[in-house]
């Protein structure tokens, strides 16, 4: 991967890259650090861009065979298949993830580089607690920013973080993990704004 493919792909569609470089390999790896490979089941990337998080993660230990990657970018979709052969790219949306996976897939992680402070703060919220709705205990929904502050407060869900300051611009990794039934049952639900209706699906469209 060249910056030429980053630079193409970016000059297509601005607003579906989150910085005006793409992530370096010390980001990409910090990433993948916060996926178990022993976990069983497949790993959603969004957002993949030109591939450099899908390179860590293969390197963590995670098989292409497990890998499904959105990308709503078709320049970069074709490149990430062109670059990972053996993984299951799609050319869609991010937010509507879960029309792309097998129906009844058991998903280990979900791993976002979706630009996600370019969007309003309900769709952030939607999309990561629905990023933890399809994993069972122990899921992770991981989110790459180059924020400050989190995409979205933790609410009942824990959260974690990691600077990577050997970034160019240096980069927040955002872990999300759903909180145990017993323990979220001790806090108060805040007040939850009705989303709109999404269509579920299990093909691509």
């Amino acid at each position: 991967m060249s910056y030429g493919d980053f630079l193409r792909g970016l000059l297509k569609n601005p607003r579906a890259v989150s910085a005006p470089t793409p992530s370096g390999p010390v980001l990409a790896a910090a990433m993948a650090e916060k996926v178990d490979p022993l976990r069983p089941g497949l790993v959603v990337e969004l957002g993949a861009g030109t591939g450099v998080v899908t390179e860590a993660l293969i390197a963590r230990g995670i098989s292409p065979d497990r890998l499904v990657v959105i990308e709503y970018s078709a320049y970069f979709a074709d490149l990430l298949r062109s670059r990972f052969p053996g993984a299951t790219v799609i050319q869609g949306d991010a937010f509507l993830f879960e029309r792309y996976l097998p129906e009844d897939a058991r998903i280990s992680a979900v791993v976002s580089g979706v630009p996600l402070l370019n969007f309003p703060l309900w769709r952030r919220k939607f999309l990561i607690d629905r990023g933890l709705g399809v994993q069972d205990a122990g899921g992770r929904f991981i989110q790459l920013s180059y924020g400050w502050k989190p995409p979205i407060d933790p609410g009942r869900r824990e959260l974690s973080k990691s600077l990577v300051w050997r970034n160019f611009p240096p980069a927040h990794v955002w872990t999300y993990r759903a909180l145990p039934q017993e323990v979220m049952a001790t806090r108060e639900a805040p007040a939850v704004q009705p989303y709109p209706a999404l269509s579920r699906r299990f093909s691509s469209p």
